[in-house]
């Protein structure tokens, strides 16, 4: 029986994709960070809806290069508590650790796997957190309009990782458009493929030039000419000195004009990549819905649904265990849900001295769920060997 993995290749449409790629590699001069690079960032921001994008090495160097820019500006401030999801990626929580900002897990809903307006109000009554790091897991998200109207209300800064979630809509609103900033993740098993690589997005342009010096060691080569000059002028610099003159703390996050060239490729299959994936997935969830062993999954208002993984969260730890065995011997590869209860991770509870709260939901899901790959390339037979088990409770 033939393996249904996570994903089948490194690029959508792979063939052409490796033989243009070959070819721009024997016949440019240049691959460090460069004219492809930009092309990329202009084109995904224009798919994003977003004014500004920075493309860098990686999604999780996005989290760690947009934090450290919250706090070059001040947005933030050393030892500031950011609320964040107890249902997330480790890179979501190891930034805030390595920059002295102190995390607050959030308990995310059992029906959507994302923090709500509920779960944020009530931990702010007793812990006021100065920013919020959202993730939108797995294509789903509550009610984050809300949420962006409640951090507008208390000042907080709310910024998103939708790296699960491209292509997602709430309300006919992209997912990544409702905080001041956003991060996504171009990872080979993730919606789009550079291989590695990642993204940061915002409409705040204060935000997008730190950003852009952040990437790449502090230096200011990489702004615009006017901006460039403005800093020159604040700091009483000249163009010798500027070529090695270090502004603001940052790192060497920069992409190279491989994983562009690649990401300008990709970009131009998003749309069907992400009309796919739905297609897919809307079958899988009628299956979910006839299986009284399977919690259901509130899609209320979400008007586009992309994701890489199908989430199952079963009735018992005791059911979970027989559907992943039953998934396991049909050949189906399966992973635990993001990294399940961050609570439970060893990094957390090593670092964080709140690790011992409790999380209702998040350790539900850790204990009696796990997510199967969702890929645009699933063919008919696929879905259905996969449906066969959904339709049928094994209880």
């Amino acid at each position: 029986m033939k393996r249904i993995s996570l994903i089948k290749s490194t690029f959508y449409n792979e063939d052409d994709t490796k033989k243009k790629l070959c070819d721009f590699i024997k016949r440019t001069s240049r691959l460090s960070m460069s004219e492809q690079c930009k092309k990329f960032e202009e084109k995904f921001g224009k798919f994003q809806n977003r004014k500004y994008s920075v493309f860098v090495s990686s999604g999780s160097m996005a989290n760690l290069v947009l934090i450290q820019s919250l706090l070059n500006l001040g947005y933030i401030k050393k030892g500031a508590k950011v609320g964040v999801s107890s249902l997330t990626w480790a890179t979501n929580i190891m930034p805030l650790i390595q920059l002295g900002l102190e995390p607050v897990l959030i308990d995310c809903e059992k029906e959507t796997l994302n923090v709500s307006c509920r779960n944020i109000e009530e931990k702010y009554k007793n812990i006021k957190f100065s920013c919020l790091f959202l993730t939108n897991a797995l294509g789903f998200c509550s009610d984050i309009d809300k949420i962006q109207k409640f951090c507008q209300k208390k000042s907080i800064h709310f910024i998103e990782d939708n790296c699960e979630s491209l292509g997602s809509e709430y309300k006919g609103v992209k997912l990544g458009n409702f905080g001041i900033a956003s991060t996504f993740s171009f990872f080979v098993g993730h919606h789009l493929s550079t291989i590695e690589g990642g993204m940061i997005c915002t409409d705040d342009e204060i935000l997008y030039q730190n950003i852009v010096m952040t990437r790449a060691h502090g230096w200011s080569r990489n702004l615009s000419e006017e901006n460039k000059s403005k800093i020159k002028k604040e700091y009483q610099v000249n163009d010798f000195y500027d070529k090695y003159m270090f502004y603001d703390l940052a790192y060497n996050a920069r992409p190279t004009e491989i994983s562009g060239f690649i990401g300008n490729i990709q970009i131009d299959y998003i749309e069907e990549i992400v009309n796919k994936r739905e297609k897919n997935f809307l079958k899988f969830y009628e299956g979910i819905k006839k299986n009284p062993d399977i919690e259901k999954i509130d899609l209320k208002n979400i008007t586009k649904i992309s994701n890489f993984g199908v989430p199952l969260i079963l009735k018992s730890k005791q059911i979970g265990l027989k559907y992943r065995e039953k998934f396991e011997k049909n050949n189906i590869e399966i992973r635990p849900i993001i990294s399940g209860s961050m609570s439970k991770q060893p990094f957390f509870r090593k670092y964080v001295a709140s690790s011992s709260s409790n999380f209702p939901n998040s350790e539900l899901i850790h204990e009696n769920g796990f997510y199967f790959g969702n890929n645009p390339e699933l063919d008919e037979n696929e879905i259905k060997r996969i449906l066969d088990i959904l339709e049928k409770d094994i209880t």
